[in-house]
């Protein structure tokens, strides 16, 4: 047992000492308990704290360890360590990638292909560090090993955090040669970097054990919503170039990134190649992501308190006098929705909820989308925090509903569309005036009386003309 990297002996990252090879000590599971007997073993007396996310920097060695469970009493780390596989990746073209080697009892050993899907593969790259896994390749496609095949019909449902945990035949127990080796090729790992909060940051990816950034080239919305996606966001808000989160360090990986917005990585994105490049740091890509947060919020309108909505980010929405209120009411419907409510009943001008901080988003929905990622957003300048917009939503059945008629038909069932706002009747412009509209009208004639503002979605903007 060493420490290797800290700023002193009494620190440092766990090395474990195996069959003449150093190896390190997967943080799934890792805390003070376990740090407590570490320390015991090399003389010392007790633990202040059990650092993970590779503090004292990555070892460069096999992972021998994974989900340590001390109760802090051991005098060896053996005594706590539970029934557990350690992992490496042998044979491919760089770390990502490559066949599945598995220690158990000491001895290193392949899986067998049977059964070998990518259920399998994101939990093997989830014990590596990965974000997650694109392939579960099967027939020895990084070559055949050449010790005991250690596992076979692997069956695992994706969440495991270690092979041990999955399904299986037992160890040693197969009827597979290495002609059936399995392999996987894990995501590239990615971070945020700079930013004020976890939401946002310079981008930066892990290639070969060693983080690096992407240049801003081309660099769009797109790109931004695969980082973000990968995080584990729910969409991205902005696509920041120029270094905006400051300067990155170590090599600049990528340059011309160019995804469609549906890649599981950026690495399944075009690019010119990994350290293919002609940027520097100055021009370092970031990303400003998003996270719908969902509340459960019904009863009675308050438009003040219980149903005020706030983006779930750094951001908030801005509004500039250029906006006309059916856009700002589009935009508040793509917010409700997104918070899991029915509808909006306004969108609030001039800071009306309070001013915010940090940039302004400039936002405009069409209104059918189900996220502000599939919005047109850019951070304005020209916007000052005294004109922040919010967003008053609603749970259940509109509180406010309009009521609709048809006159002058030759029967009930067909006329001039007529609708009644602050107790007169008026008719709607057929600018964009579609099948669709009025298939909604007829199915909601003949439902509910009167029509609710839900069922209104496709005439906001016709009804503007009334506001």
């Amino acid at each position: 047992m060493r420490l290797i990297d800290g700023s002193s002996k009494a620190e440092g990252r766990v090395e474990v000492f195996y069959d003449g090879s150093w190896g390190t000590i997967c943080d799934n599971g890792w805390d003070l308990r376990d740090a407590r007997v570490v320390c015991r073993m090399l003389g010392f007396k007790g633990a202040l704290d059990a650092p993970t996310s590779a503090r004292f920097g990555q070892g460069s060695e096999d992972i021998l360890l994974d989900l340590v469970g001390c109760d802090g009493t051991e005098g060896n780390l053996a005594e706590s360590y539970p029934n557990s596989v350690g992992v490496r990746l042998v044979g491919g073209s760089n770390s990502s990638e490559g066949r599945v080697e598995i220690m158990y009892n000491g001895t290193w050993g392949t899986v067998c292909g049977d059964g070998w899907d990518l259920k399998d593969a994101k939990v093997v790259c989830r014990m590596l560090g990965f974000g997650d896994a694109s392939a579960a390749p099967g027939s020895a496609k990084f070559g055949e090993g050449s010790d005991e095949i250690l596992l076979s019909l692997v069956g695992c449902d994706g969440t495991e955090n270690n092979l041990a945990e999955c399904a299986h035949l037992g160890f040693g127990v197969h009827n597979c040669h290495h002609g059936e080796d399995a392999g996987v090729t894990c995501l590239l790992g990615v971070r945020l970097v700079g930013g004020a909060n976890k939401y946002e940051g310079t981008v930066e990816i892990l290639h070969e054990g060693s983080w690096g950034t992407v240049c801003d080239d081309l660099w769009d919305i797109d790109d931004a919503k695969v980082v973000c996606r990968q995080l584990g966001f729910d969409g991205a808000l902005a696509a920041l170039p120029t270094a905006r989160f400051g300067q990155g360090s170590g090599e600049v990986l990528l340059e011309g990134v160019q995804c469609n917005g549906t890649e599981a990585s950026l690495i399944d994105c075009n690019h010119k190649g990994i350290r293919e490049h002609n940027c520097g740091h100055k021009e370092d890509a970031g990303v400003s992501c998003m996270r719908v947060a969902r509340e459960d919020i019904t009863g009675s309108y308050d438009p003040v308190t219980s149903d005020v909505t706030k983006l779930p980010t750094s951001y908030r929405m801005s509004a500039t006098d250029v906006l006309m209120p059916a856009a700002d009411a589009t935009t508040a419907r793509v917010v409700c929705r997104m918070l899991g409510f029915d509808g909006a009943l306004d969108a609030q001008r001039s800071a009306r909820f309070g001013p915010g901080s940090g940039d302004i988003l400039y936002i405009d929905c069409f209104g059918s989308e189900d996220s502000l990622s599939d919005c047109l957003a850019w951070v304005d300048s020209s916007c000052e925090h005294h004109m922040d917009v919010g967003a008053v939503c609603y749970s259940g059945a509109h509180p406010e509903p309009f009521k609709v008629r048809l006159v002058g038909g030759s029967n009930d069932a067909e006329g001039t569309v007529e609708v009644l706002y602050d107790e007169s009747w008026g008719t709607i412009c057929h600018d964009g005036w579609d099948l669709r509209d009025a298939r909604w009208f007829v199915e909601c004639w003949g439902l509910v009386e009167p029509w609710t503002h839900r069922d209104l979605l496709g005439l906001v903007r016709a009804l503007a003309a009334f506001f």
